[in-house]
C-alpha cells in the first residue's frame, strides 16, 4: 500500500497572481515618473556648474598672470563650436595657451575672455546649450581695475550688455542660466 505524504491542500501552486503583477508594474512605474525627471534635473545642474566653475578658474589664471605680468590676456571663444548640448574637445586659443589654462576633457561650454582698460580688467564668458531646447547659458566674470574697481565696457561677444557685479561669476542676463530643470 502506498502511502500518500501530501495532501490535496499542501499541493497548491506557487506563482504571482494577475492582480499582483499589475500592482507592482504599476509601482515601479510611478517610482520611474518620480525618479526619472529628478535624475535628469540633477545632471542639467551637474553639467551647468562647469561653466561657472572654469570661469573661477580663469579668473584665478588671469590674477596670476596679472601680477606676474602687469596686464590680463584676452582669448577668442574656445572652442569654436555652436554652443549646443553636446561636448566638444577644448582646442585652446592662443590667449588660453597663454595663460596656460584648459579645461579637464571635453566642455559643454565655449569660453572667451575679453579685456580692457590697457589690460587692466577683464570680463570672462561662458556660453552653452545644456538642455538642447534653445534656452541659452550665459555665465560670466567680470574684473574691473585695480585702482578702484572701475569698468569701462568690456564685454566679449558671447555675453554683450553683461555688466552686474564686479568679481562674481553669475548670468549675463534675467535669462540666462535658466534651463528648463
Amino acid at each position: 500500500m502506498r502511502l500518500n505524504l501530501h495532501s490535496r491542500s499542501d499541493t497548491r501552486r506557487r506563482g504571482f497572481t494577475l492582480i499582483e503583477l499589475v500592482i507592482t508594474v504599476g509601482i515601479i512605474g510611478l517610482l520611474s515618473a518620480i525618479a526619472i525627471p529628478n535624475f535628469l534635473r540633477y545632471q542639467l545642474k551637474a553639467k551647468t556648474s562647469e561653466g561657472k566653475t572654469n570661469l573661477a578658474a580663469i579668473r584665478v589664471v588671469q590674477t596670476t598672470y596679472y601680477a606676474e605680468n602687469n596686464v590680463y590676456v584676452s582669448a577668442t571663444v574656445s572652442p569654436n563650436q555652436a554652443p549646443n548640448h553636446n561636448r566638444y574637445a577644448f582646442v585652446p586659443s592662443a590667449g588660453f595657451t597663454t595663460l596656460g589654462w584648459a579645461p579637464e576633457g571635453a566642455v559643454y561650454f565655449t569660453y572667451a575672455v575679453a579685456v580692457g582698460g590697457g589690460g587692466r580688467e577683464f570680463h570672462a564668458s561662458a556660453h552653452a546649450n545644456i538642455d538642447g531646447e534653445g534656452a541659452a547659458q550665459l555665465w560670466h566674470y567680470r574684473r574691473g581695475s585695480i585702482d578702484g574697481e572701475t569698468h569701462v565696457g568690456v564685454a566679449p561677444t558671447v555675453c554683450p550688455g553683461a555688466f552686474g557685479i564686479a568679481q562674481q561669476v553669475e548670468p549675463c542676463d534675467a535669462t540666462s542660466g535658466l534651463t528648463t530643470f
